[in-house]
């Protein structure tokens, strides 16, 4: 008898049914994992939703106090040009007054070409504005205000937003009232805006 005892192993074939079932077994997800993974997905999103809206209405609101920014430019430029005229009384005068679109705007009192088309229409980035001159003294305005309100309150803006001639501060307000009406210039002038 040899030291040594050799055992032979055979391995069985695979049979075709046996094949499937190991494939039926890896073939994907089950249901209760995919609406785990659903579940996780809308949790995100709820977390992330109110942080996304905030910096919209947060970006919007730094683009409407720039437009007024750039309103108050635009007024004292079109002042110093249009001296007969004072202050713009419109948005259109300040900008391409109704022009079609593709027409050159060539600046004149009913439309300077101070600011662009978009603004010039009154609505920009979530908000709405106004242009409005105060009381002319022999045809000239003397004043103006400009007011943005947000189009959609707590969606596309919150606070309120001014500026007037007498010192082209820009000035907001929380607007606790929920207003979308861009401010007159009564309101704006009452002392309940802020400046920023």
């Amino acid at each position: 008898m040899s030291p040594f005892v050799t055992t032979q192993v055979t391995f069985a074939e695979p049979t075709a049914a046996g094949f499937r079932k190991s494939c039926r077994k890896q073939r994907g997800f089950s249901l209760i994992e995919l609406l785990i993974v659903v579940a996780i997905i809308v949790i995100l999103i709820t977390m992330a939703l109110p942080k996304l809206t905030s910096a919209k209405i947060g970006a919007n609101e730094a683009a409407a106090a720039g437009a007024l920014r750039q309103i108050g430019q635009a007024e004292t430029q079109y002042s110093t040009t249009y001296v007969t005229k004072g202050y713009a009384d419109s948005l259109q005068a300040l900008g391409t007054g109704g022009l079609a679109n593709g027409t050159a705007c060539t600046p004149a009192p009913e439309h300077a070409c101070l600011i662009d088309s978009t603004l010039s229409t009154g609505s920009i980035s979530g908000y709405r504005f106004i242009v409005m001159g105060g009381t002319p003294v022999n045809g000239v305005n003397m004043t103006y205000s400009a007011g943005a309100a947000p189009l959609a309150y707590n969606s596309s803006g919150v606070r309120l937003f001014c500026v007037t001639s007498d010192d082209a501060h820009i000035r907001y307000d929380a607007n606790v009232g929920a207003s979308t009406t861009p401010p007159s210039p009564t309101v704006c002038a009452s002392g309940q805006f802020s400046p920023m």
